[in-house]
């Protein structure tokens, strides 16, 4: 193998100028490293036009390093394969667990999905094929192979990498990558996504390693979350508020870590006598199946977390919190007329269980739709957060006369704050920066920031852009 040749370089495939469909491809030494293989999220037939084809050979790709099992991060990865990727997958311990799950449920949307579609066709039309499937999924899962934090461990020939605890999801990795090429050791930091700090469940972000090339996310770059300290307070106002009115409360939720975190802060509010013992629904399977990697994970919860297990082993139990798996168990809700909580999948509101439950509360104002994470360009959820007095759902309009709530506190995402922490030290230490994961103005606030504390080459690249290392 040539290890002389062409130029170390990464070249930004995904989540350039945009929150989602994280990918980066690294080429050196003759091979390609791809980091994260997202699902991009927007505008319908511009996702599935993205998403279907690769701006490369999936054959071509020697292995994959996964920063997180989130679907922006994670979820094209089947397709890959299904495409002829056939490498290794690297990630930690918890993010292969929970993308074994994550993608499985992918899978069984996607071919649910395409089934809808055709049923509702014009006779004559081409048939719509799945983008990947349970199958596909499957395959994917056993290529994955896990490095547990902190330990060093090769992706291809002279490069190796050390996942560091990002702080964002259970089992969320920074990507430090040292690479020989040429007689000479480069570096390269790829930040995944960051988590915040004072959050519960899981460690703060550890330190970000320096390198020559940091590719941040940059998703709340110009925005500051509410303290955490208040997310108690808030969450309870609006329980009792609908409850008053006889109303539900939905919570569209990713169904990792978001509705976690969620059950959690129901559960201290209902245990320390805050809330009254309220109905509480997580109608997702696929929420259900991660919160069982969660329990098999506690080596990835921070000390006040552990040592709340230790007292209480049903946490994320089924002694407040009533997890539903079935179709019927589902549909059951939508008939129940008393005040509930109803957690569903998914986050942006654009698959799964949740847009049912919406259709049949949405024009009730006694009703809360509670927004906590953020919501893409063109999905129902930024519909929603946005109060557009109709909303269309499986292709019929609905009047929103429901409360719309939005708390962006619940976000794992680090803000300008945290940004600043994290990335600051690292000045005069980083060679060039690249801000990728984030809408422009979130990105070119953080670039302004970065400046600001000395960094010298920032820059948010554009989709099939590319930087040389070195």
């Amino acid at each position: 193998m040539n290890t002389n040749g062409s130029p170390l370089q990464v070249t930004f495939w995904g989540a350039a100028r945009t929150v989602t469909g994280s990918m980066h491809l690294v080429e050196v030494n003759g091979h390609k490293i791809l980091l994260d293989c997202g699902l991009y999220q927007g505008k319908r037939s511009e996702a599935r036009q993205r998403n279907s084809t690769f701006p490369f050979k999936p054959g071509d790709i020697h292995s994959v390093v996964l920063s997180h099992a989130h679907i922006d991060h994670s979820g094209n990865l089947p397709n890959l394969v299904r495409q002829g990727f056939a490498g290794p997958i690297y990630c930690t311990p918890a993010t292969r667990d929970l993308t074994a799950v994550m993608l499985a449920d992918s899978g069984k949307i996607q071919e649910e999905d395409a089934d809808y579609l055709n049923r509702n066709r014009p006779k004559g039309e081409r048939p719509i094929e799945p983008l990947y499937t349970r199958e596909d999924a499957r395959r994917c899962a056993g290529q994955c192979q896990s490095i547990p934090y902190d330990r060093p461990g090769e992706v291809a020939p002279g490069v190796q990498v050390r996942f560091v605890d990002a702080g964002h999801l259970l089992g969320s990795a920074m990507v430090a990558l040292k690479i020989q090429t040429g007689g000479r050791e480069h570096t390269i930091t790829f930040t995944g996504d960051l988590g915040r700090r004072g959050l519960p469940i899981l460690r703060d972000p550890a330190a970000v390693p320096p390198a020559e090339l940091l590719i941040s996310e940059s998703t709340y770059g110009g925005k500051t979350h509410p303290p955490v300290e208040e997310l108690a307070d808030g969450l309870a106002n609006v329980v009792k508020r609908t409850f008053d009115r006889g109303g539900k409360v939905l919570i569209p939720a990713f169904s990792l870590g978001r509705t976690q975190t969620v059950v959690y802060y129901l559960h201290q509010l209902i245990r320390s006598g805050r809330l009254k013992e309220v109905p509480v629904f997580v109608d997702s399977p696929l929420a259900t199946e991660a919160t069982e990697v969660f329990r098999q994970h506690p080596e990835c919860f921070d000390s006040d977390t552990a040592k709340l297990l230790s007292n209480d082993p049903d946490l994320f139990g089924q002694r407040l919190v009533h997890y539903t798996r079935s179709v019927e168990e589902s549909k059951q809700l939508n008939g129940r007329k008393e005040p509930c909580i109803i957690i569903a999948a998914s986050g942006m509101c654009e698959t799964g269980r949740i847009l049912h439950h919406l259709k049949h509360n949405i024009e009730n104002p006694a009703n809360t739709i509670l927004i906590i994470g953020y919501q893409a360009p063109e999905t129902v959820g930024y519909r929603l957060v946005h109060k557009e007095p109709e909303i269309r759902i499986h292709d019929r309009l609905y009047s929103l006369r429901a409360e719309v709530v939005v708390m962006n506190g619940f976000s794992s995402h680090a803000d300008q704050g945290d940004f600043t922490d994290f990335l600051g030290p690292l000045a005069g230490q980083v060679k060039q920066v690249r801000l990728v994961h984030g809408e422009v103005d979130q990105s070119q606030a953080l670039a302004k920031s970065l400046t600001e504390k000395g960094f010298k080459d920032v820059v948010i690249p554009d989709r099939g852009e590319k930087v040389i290392v070195g």
